[in-house]
């Protein structure tokens, strides 16, 4: 039977930024046009809040955000013809704001959707700033009628229902969805599927791209017909106006026209990439001219400089060698040479006659202590003022180079290590650090063989390994995300093969370096739960982990 309907749409799969409202609505504006005379597109659809860029927070409260989000509102209504606009905007209204959605065509607004569900969980919050909406949005699409969803609408069964109920024969959802390990098979199979089976309509899921202080937004953006089975998917963190296109035949049957499939990548290759986005759009977004990081041989600080120089590219990475008495030539080597190998410009600075000088400094107030880890933290900070001094000079971002697992127990020093704008690795475990480190080196020579192959080591004292104070990873890193992902208690990581004691100097370890962590600077969130938006425990806290 011959189509008696057709819609040609897109999907801005835009990189915005939060607060830009101005830069937004022209990007917004230009990508219509494209759509429009490129695609011949009828209906493109814009991400969620995407006007003000998503997550605002407390912006919304600004009385000029409410101006500038008004003047962009007049804007779109009065640039842009020919085209049907989905685009999502912060409504003020009565003194109550909504996670709206506008329907825009030829300088009107058509309809205007409230987000329904609004996420108070892990990294969001929206209950601080929005009302929810109650009601239904159908629109119509030239005969046939479309339900307006924003990402939490369709995670939940109400919304599609209540669009279905309303004559919706498609769904239309834009989103401001975070990426995280795992998070695009869940999407797709597990709530956009669930939603196309409970309704029987087809769903086009528009996810937002780029990265926003330490959340990354992957894209991946898809189509699905009336039976669940993905049609279309727009790569992983990449922009672009993507057209799709549905059909209807006369009995009124709607269907998606089969597009471009973008591989779902797979673990490794998803999250290195979520690292280089977040790094590129942190430095690109505050415009710092380049990065400086610390390079010492060894694996996290080398993984760190891949994920800088695919981010940024080589000229805008310097990387600082800085040994002491205890730095092994071998660590030397290695960091020298990958530097050579990416195409860095690389220093190497001595921190031997700093070191002296601060405990010749010190020399009367440490009589008769032992050396211990005052003397180990000495160094890391004078790592942290040559590499500070040099940030300051060039204007270049200072990176730190931690992983969640030394984060997580208090294995870094505040000032030091510490010391720095932002932190790509700072939710990865160490086994995961070593995993990606083995990927990125199958795909092109990038670090040295032994700085994976070596046993992990600060370097700050004669012959130091990580396993003098810790677990073995394979061991501390299962506990760590036991207790930081899943909230189990003592004796319910134990029951999983674990020495309780272990587990009990572990968790105490974590609840006692809160402290560090809240000075921390933020960094690349890739888990279920990173130390952020989504962990909020107290500094000052009686209470005992190892008593449960």
């Amino acid at each position: 039977m011959a189509d008696v309907w057709r819609l040609r749409g897109a999907m801005a799969q835009l990189n915005l930024v939060v607060g830009d409202v101005d830069g937004n609505t022209s990007r917004i504006i230009a990508a219509a046009q494209e759509a429009r005379d490129r695609d011949r597109a009828d209906l493109i659809l814009f991400p969620e809040l995407a006007v003000c860029g998503y997550p605002p927070e407390d912006l919304l409260f600004h009385a000029g955000m409410r101006l500038k989000v008004a003047r962009a509102l007049e804007r779109l209504r009065r640039e842009v013809a020919g085209i049907t606009l989905v685009v999502g905007y912060p409504e003020y209204d009565a003194g109550r704001i909504y996670n709206a959605a506008a329907v825009i065509r030829d300088g009107r607004l058509v309809a205007n959707h409230r987000k329904t569900c609004l996420p108070n969980y892990r990294v969001f919050d929206e209950k601080r700033y929005f009302t929810p909406g109650t009601d239904a949005t159908v629109i119509d699409l030239g005969g046939v009628a479309a339900g307006v969803l924003i990402c939490e609408d369709v995670w939940e069964q109400e919304p599609a229902r209540r669009a279905r109920e309303a004559g919706a024969q498609l769904l239309l959802v834009i989103n401001a969805s975070p990426y995280e390990l795992g998070k695009q098979v869940q999407r797709e199979e597990t709530v956009v599927r669930r939603r196309v089976l409970e309704t029987g309509l087809p769903i086009v899921f528009l996810n937002l791209v780029g990265g926003q202080d330490e959340l990354v937004f992957d894209g991946n953006s898809f189509v699905t017909d009336a039976y669940g089975r993905v049609t279309q998917r727009a790569p992983a963190y990449v922009e672009g106006v993507v057209p799709f296109e549905f059909v209807a035949d006369a009995a009124g049957a709607i269907a998606p026209a089969p597009g471009a499939l973008a591989p779902i990548l797979g673990e490794e290759a998803s999250v290195y990439g979520a690292l280089v986005l977040g790094t590129r759009d942190y430095v690109d977004k505050h415009r710092f001219p380049g990065v400086v990081m610390g390079l010492s041989g060894g694996i996290d600080s080398a993984l760190t400089l891949c994920i800088a120089v695919d981010a940024l590219g080589a000229a805008r990475v310097h990387s600082v060698a800085m040994p002491s008495r205890y730095t092994s030539a071998m660590s030397r080597e290695d960091a020298a040479l990958q530097a050579a190998w990416l195409g860095v410009k690389h220093s190497e600075i001595s921190i031997e006659g700093m070191f002296e000088a601060t405990l010749a400094a010190l020399r009367e107030e440490f009589a008769g202590r032992p050396p211990d880890t005052a003397e180990e933290n000495i160094q890391s900070r004078c790592r942290g003022v040559l590499l500070m001094g040099i940030s300051n000079k060039t204007g270049r971002m200072l990176l730190t180079t931690g992983n969640k697992s030394e984060m997580s127990v208090g294995y870094a020093t505040l000032y030091g290590d510490m010391a720095g704008g932002f932190a790509p690795i700072k939710d990865c475990s160490k086994l995961l650090v070593y995993r990606l480190a083995r990927w990125r080196n199958e795909r092109a020579r990038a670090i040295p063989a032994r700085v994976i192959d070596r046993a992990p080591s600060a370097e700050l004292r004669p012959d130091q390994k990580d396993t003098d104070s810790l677990p073995p990873y394979e061991v501390l890193d299962p506990i760590l995300e036991a207790f930081i992902e899943e909230d189990l208690s003592v004796d319910q990581i134990a029951a999983r093969g674990f020495d309780r004691a272990t587990v009990g100097r572990i968790l105490d370890l974590v609840k006692r370096n809160e402290y560090k962590r809240r000075q921390a600077p933020p960094g690349v969130r890739v888990s279920g739960r990173a130390f952020g938006r989504d962990w909020r425990y107290p500094i000052t806290s009686g209470y005992e982990p190892r008593r449960n």
